[in-house]
């Protein structure tokens, strides 16, 4: 298994597991819109994205948003997209696009990585068997706008 950083010359690799990670979260699939999104924040540089390939044949992706911490006057990133082909699950996928994204916080020196998932995610337990802690005393609210 090979895991690069996508630039947009990974468009069509990419765009099928966006589209197919927004369809597991009940999206209509958009092949357009999701390459214009996925374009733009790998031409706008905005996010990170990396993507899983085995046999040169794209598995799985991880995107990672920068944030910034006011309290602890630190930079760290929010990795709020992962998916996994479904004919490939189970293969340690996931375990390592995550270890790449450890990595980037590692190489950059942010203060740490968070993960935003829904509640019913099954992923949970991945989250947890590689360090991540549920954050029991933050409350997040949202506004659509």
């Amino acid at each position: 298994m090979t895991i690069i950083q996508a630039t947009t010359k990974h468009l069509k690799d990419i765009v099928p597991l966006f589209d197919a990670y927004r369809v597991f979260y009940r999206q209509p699939s958009n092949l357009i819109g999701a390459e214009n999104y996925i374009k733009e924040r790998l031409t706008k540089q905005d996010s990170v994205i990396y993507i899983a390939y085995i046999n040169n044949v794209a598995v799985g992706f991880t995107q990672l948003y920068s944030l910034f911490s006011s309290v602890s006057m630190q930079a760290m990133y929010l990795l709020n997209d992962l998916y996994i082909d479904t004919q490939y699950r189970n293969q340690k996928i996931g375990t390592l696009l995550i270890h790449k994204a450890k990595e980037l916080c590692r190489e950059k020196g942010c203060k740490g990585l968070m993960i935003q998932t829904e509640k019913s995610n099954p992923a949970q337990h991945l989250y947890q068997r590689e360090g991540f802690i549920k954050d029991e005393d933050l409350s997040f609210f949202w506004k659509t706008i």
